[in-house]
């Protein structure tokens, strides 16, 4: 199990419905991630900058690669787009983060 972290960017005036719509997120899009390979998913919100920062533990074989060709991916992406900055195909935009340190 490897941890993987990435940094994505909300618009301005979007923490409230960016926190509702992951308070309500879809039972499909969880199982549909746990398929994937990927399990306790966070993300963290830094207020100043309104950038968003997750971390993730991916399965060894995972499939997270194959995640933007799955159809509730897309919708869910979709439903997304309008709170944050994205690629064309409207999959959230990331800037991997280099780990630096970690204490077990």
């Amino acid at each position: 199990m490897q941890r993987f972290a990435f940094r994505m960017q909300l618009k301005p005036g979007m923490v409230d419905d960016y926190r509702h719509r992951h308070d309500e997120i879809w039972p499909e899009l969880v199982d549909l991630l746990h398929d994937a390979g990927i399990s306790d998913y966070s993300i963290f919100l830094d207020e100043a900058t309104l950038s968003l920062f997750a971390v993730l533990r991916l399965a060894e074989e995972n499939r997270r690669e194959s995640l933007p060709d799955e159809p509730v991916m897309k919708l869910w992406w979709a439903a997304m787009a309008p709170l944050m900055e994205v690629e064309p195909d409207n999959r959230p935009r990331e800037w991997p983060l280099v780990p630096m340190f970690h204490m077990a």
